[in-house]
């Protein structure tokens, strides 16, 4: 068992106006300074009964609606679901209460990627990329993939499962997955070493060449061994840039809002009272 230290929103922590919308979503009265959820797994890694559950002030919590998207300073808060260097295939269960991070389930076995992941793989709270809404024609007119947006985080640091950590946000891969949007944010992690000499795709092709085309080629061709067909991008499958990305998770963002508020049918999806 381990349990990740509690940690305070410390950047934009006083800012009222972030607070009070976050607030209004989850019912709750405006606080200046907010903690976050604090991470424990339980049962044996490997197993069907691991899980790695989120609380706050002794309460359960949930790490899709409980943390708040924004950082302050422009940065993100990331959920690490899965690791780098790692293969099981962890994800937040967005249909059980409180949505702990479980590990995948297909046939009734455990998934496993047949590769380590070369990056932090995680997702960002209060987002939502939504079934309903048709993707432009530079996606193929793809639906959402029904999931929180994806974050790939490039820092040199191995996360922990569960850990959430402010992120700089410095492009987005319009993925495909089985007809599916499927948007790849990359970021990097504000603490690393070199977080402030890489602000968009440009700075990070210049100082870590071959990162971007890594991240592609892995997620093109991950499903294969399992007989599925390669996945595609759209774009052009051109990488986009930092605006373009911050503009996904808006709009993501949007998107979880009017599910929160009703105006988005949330199927089996796991929702807060209100």
């Amino acid at each position: 068992m381990f349990t990740i230290a509690t940690t305070l929103l410390a950047l934009g922590a006083h800012r009222p106006g972030s607070l009070q919308r976050l607030s209004a979503l989850r019912g709750a009265a405006t606080r200046t300074l907010m903690a976050l959820p604090t991470a424990t797994a339980v049962g044996e890694p490997g197993t069907e009964a691991f899980k790695v559950n989120f609380a706050e002030g002794g309460k359960p919590a949930s790490p899709w609606h409980d943390v708040p998207l924004e950082a302050g300073n422009g940065l993100y808060n990331m959920i690490t679901e899965i690791p780098k260097y790692t293969t099981a295939k962890m994800e937040i269960d967005t249909k059980s209460p409180n949505n702990p991070i479980v590990q995948d389930e297909k046939k009734g076995k455990l998934r496993y990627y047949h590769g380590c992941i070369f990056w932090n793989y995680g997702c960002l709270p209060q987002t939502w990329e939504d079934p309903n809404v048709k993707g432009s024609a530079e996606v193929g007119g793809a639906f959402g993939d029904n999931d929180p947006i994806d974050v790939v985080e490039i820092g040199s640091k191995r996360l922990e499962m569960g850990s959430i950590t402010p992120v700089k946000a410095i492009g987005v891969l319009s993925m495909i997955d089985d007809g599916e949007l499927d948007w790849k944010v990359i970021a990097i992690a504000a603490n690393d070493p070199m977080a402030a000499e890489i602000n968009d795709v440009a700075d990070l092709e210049a100082k870590m060449p071959g990162v971007v085309s890594g991240i592609r080629e892995w997620f093109r061709w991950y499903k294969t061994p399992d007989d599925k067909p390669l996945n595609g991008f759209g774009h052009g499958e051109k990488c986009l840039g930092a605006a373009e990305a911050k503009h996904a998770i808006e709009e993501t963002h949007g998107f979880y809002k009017d599910l929160i508020a009703g105006k988005s049918e949330k199927g089996k999806l796991w929702l807060p009272s209100a």
